[in-house]
């Protein structure tokens, strides 16, 4: 009996000095964190504190005299800005606009900007618009709007010195790559209307689709078109200065494509939020060889659905490096009456792979550049006796009734030729790939 108390006193003791030892440990472990906690408590206020003091040392000491509220506008914008590109500060002039619906017309110019290294770039312009019809083109950097300086300007700064009443001149003056001097282009402001889906054919097997903007008509349009086009054995997919638009619609079309597996998936700060976007068999329309065509002028939604094809070896990627934009803005509201607000970036858009397209873009798999189709010397001549040809044919048809000659027009217009297949390089080595890929599909 006293070996056992002696047992179970030592035990005691053990147990005891463990759990003292435990409770030490915790406390130890507390007064670390309250340490850490009261450390980023100080320097949280010393970094107020210091934003503080430059600001009321501006307000009393700056050449000029600025009010409290310019001040601290400016500052928000300074801090907007430093985050990225797509980032910005809305006052209440600017947030006011942004809310505007259609009770007052807007013009536009139809291009798609962003912000590369600072410089105000040209994304595309949107085919059949005004800025297009002017001659604007993907990469060209604009250095003035009217008569203002596009240097340290914001993207939506930008953007609200381009739109304007419809009918009303702009001038551009830009610099463009291969040219001595700035450009200065005029166009005239007009309601943007866009085609974004349209097809053709080439030849008898392939199918063209061209998708100029992803707005809420595309998923429908091309559905359409897949549908109505029963005989193709292949498919050319157009995302060539497609600035990008709704992401529904992008995961749409990858899911026309693709059976299974993710699409895009959407990252934030914190992980546990990520989101992802997933394709459905019930949705498919094609498993036709399929080639995407992308350049400088494919961006977001563009580089969404290039991407997720390319990473689930669905398509063929031919062209130049798109623009490389894939983050999330959202605009939250900054005061109680929500007169301002801010532009946020606040996640990331990942591939299939795990790679993203901020910043980064889309590298083809076959590299293709714009312009002419390089043909010899005797190709030339071929190609000009072909030219002979349609216009002997063309005199024949004079001959014939009106209505047949607007019947071949009509039917012209929905097929891509020969001789547009060597005006457009990219477009050629598409082709020749694809007819590659349907003829090992036999």
């Amino acid at each position: 009996m006293k070996s056992f108390l002696v047992s179970f006193a030592l035990l005691f003791m053990v147990n005891t000095q463990a759990l003292s030892n435990s409770v030490n440990e915790l406390e130890t472990k507390s007064d670390i964190q309250s340490i850490d906690e009261n450390e980023d408590t100080q320097t949280r206020f010393d970094s107020l504190s210091k934003l503080t003091k430059v600001i009321g040392t501006v307000e009393k000491y700056y050449v000029d005299d600025l009010k409290l509220q310019e001040i601290v506008d400016k500052t928000l914008k300074g801090l907007m800005h430093e985050l990225d590109a797509h980032s910005s500060y809305m006052d209440k002039k600017y947030f006011k606009e942004m809310q505007i619906q259609t009770d007052g017309e807007f013009g536009g110019l139809g291009i798609t900007v962003g912000m590369r290294d600072s410089a105000l770039t040209v994304i595309s312009p949107i085919e059949g618009t005004p800025a297009d019809k002017a001659g604007v083109k993907s990469g060209d950097i604009i250095l003035k709007i009217d008569e203002q300086s596009t240097l340290n300007i914001t993207l939506d700064e930008a953007v609200g010195l381009m739109r304007g009443k419809p009918k009303t001149p702009i001038v551009l003056t830009i610099v463009r790559k291969g040219e001595n001097k700035p450009i200065s282009i005029e166009i005239i402001r007009d309601i943007i209307k866009i085609q974004s889906v349209y097809s053709k054919k080439i030849g008898d097997d392939i199918l063209y689709l061209r998708v100029t903007s992803f707005d809420k008509k595309v998923n429908e349009g091309l559905k359409k078109a897949i549908q109505n086009h029963k005989t193709f054995k292949g498919i050319i997919l157009d995302l060539r200065n497609n600035p990008g638009g709704l992401l529904t619609q992008a995961i749409d079309v990858t899911d026309f494509f693709v059976s299974s597996g993710v699409i895009v998936s959407q990252k934030g700060r914190d992980a546990s939020s990520e989101e992802k976007f997933t394709a459905k068999s019930a949705t498919t329309l094609s498993k036709a060889p399929l080639v995407v065509l992308v350049n400088g002028g494919s961006a977001s939604a563009s580089e969404i659905v290039a991407g997720a094809l390319q990473d689930h070896k669905r398509a063929i990627v031919v062209g130049e490096k798109t623009f490389g934009k894939g983050s999330v803005q959202v605009v939250l509201p900054i005061n109680q009456d929500k007169t301002e607000g801010i532009k946020l970036t606040i996640a990331k858009y990942y591939l299939p792979s795990g790679r993203t397209i901020q910043a980064t873009g889309i590298t083809p798999d076959i590299i293709a550049y714009t312009g002419d189709v390089p043909q010899e010397s005797d190709s030339e001549f071929k190609i000009k006796e072909a030219d002979l040809k349609k216009h002997l044919e063309g005199e024949l048809e004079k001959v014939n009734h009106d209505v047949k000659k607007k019947e071949v027009k009509t039917e012209k217009s929905d097929v891509i030729t020969k001789e547009d297949l060597f005006k457009d390089n990219q477009l050629k080595t598409g082709v020749d790939i694809l007819r590659s890929l349907i003829i090992l599909e036999k």
